[in-house]
């Protein structure tokens, strides 16, 4: 993944406004809102309903006084719920969520989750993401998390947050979840910016990219992404709690979202990624560019340089390099404090193309 600053920086240098970019691996939405913000139309496509959602919330950002009225309508409907059958649902999750939440905290996640139908107008997908925001986090460093201790980034396994909260002694606090969700909706739609236009996100394999935007066929000029690395973290499993939030199931998955989420084998990532490569081509311009950070485990410069470039070559026999690829280490893990000792990439490497 990259920053905002990274993003920003490569759509202003391969792209201009009103332009089409594209990123084929949405994950925050970062690459599809800088180019919103720089006024370009912006595409984006996840296989994962947690990127999905979070990549909808900024394609298409709704009022504040949207906001604020379907979040009281919410509340109104929660207080007319039958919580008999709230508590029932909440008894019957595994022991992991009475720990990791207060039980009138959870009580309101389960209406949320049952009730936003969050794959439908603008709004509620917009509440959702500020759920997910919020759904889990550090809180001895901020009030703006319903659970226990945990990572923000990641879902730690259950068995694990278990051991770790008995071990460091450490129990949920009282959320209200209407009154919190008010105050991220605040905070995020009147100090951010909002994008002059909307964008268009897909929920689906990448591999397709080149059907699910019948509208955008030979317009984009500009592919910034950044693929799942090889054999570093499976999405599926590190975002599990947020994908029950979404409808997914109470405890890790593997290989039910997706089976390429997780490569072990260096042969099958680089055929993976030649067959996304292949389901773009149908999209890109004349002259099109792709820029692409890419990063893995156990596996050296060269052969993350060679299997890269030889995916691509494959679906663009006129690839060219437009700088040689530039290398970054990685720190700071935020996981080495819930993790210690936990391996990860070591490095990232972004490589910029012109493609055709």
């Amino acid at each position: 993944m990259f920053p905002e600053e990274f993003a920003d920086e490569q759509i202003r240098r391969y792209s201009s406004p009103g332009d089409t970019i594209c990123d084929i691996f949405s994950g925050r939405g970062t690459s599809l809102l800088q180019g919103l913000l720089r006024k370009r139309h912006a595409l984006a496509v996840d296989i994962n309903p947690v990127a999905y959602c979070i990549s909808a919330a900024k394609a298409d950002v709704p009022r504040l006084s949207e906001v604020r009225a379907q979040l009281t309508l919410l509340e109104h409907e929660y207080e007319d719920a039958n919580h008999t059958a709230l508590e029932k649902q909440r008894l019957a999750l595994p022991r992991f969520f009475h720990r990791a939440f207060y039980h009138s905290t959870l009580r309101e996640l389960l209406f949320l989750r049952s009730t936003l139908n969050w794959k439908g107008a603008p709004v509620r997908n917009f509440i959702a993401a500020l759920v997910l925001g919020s759904l889990h986090g550090e809180m001895d460093k901020s009030k703006s998390y319903f659970s226990n201790q945990m990572p923000r980034t990641i879902s730690t396994k259950p068995d694990y947050s278990l051991a770790f909260w008995t071990r460091e002694w450490l129990w949920p606090r009282k959320k209200n979840v209407f009154e919190l969700l008010r105050q991220r909706a605040e905070f995020r739609l009147r100090t951010a910016d909002v994008p002059p236009l909307d964008g268009t996100v897909v929920l689906g394999d990448a591999r397709n990219a080149g059907q699910f935007f019948p509208q955008s066929l030979g317009k984009v000029t500009l592919v910034l992404t950044s693929p799942p690395y090889l054999n570093v973290t499976s999405y599926e499993e590190d975002q599990w709690l947020r994908l029950w939030f979404l409808g997914g199931e109470p405890n890790p998955t593997y290989g039910v979202v997706s089976r390429d989420d997780r490569h072990l084998s260096p042969t099958k990532y680089w055929e993976f990624l030649s067959e996304v490569w292949e389901g773009v081509v149908p999209l890109l311009s004349r002259g099109a560019s792709l820029v692409c950070r890419i990063g893995g485990k156990d596996f050296g410069r060269k052969e993350m340089i060679d299997g890269l470039t030889g995916g691509l070559r494959d679906a663009f026999p006129k690839l060219r390099r437009k700088h040689p690829p530039v290398v970054s280490r990685i720190r700071n893990r935020q996981t080495e404090y819930f993790r210690p000792g936990s391996k990860g990439c070591l490095y990232e490497m972004d490589f910029a193309f012109t493609l055709t």
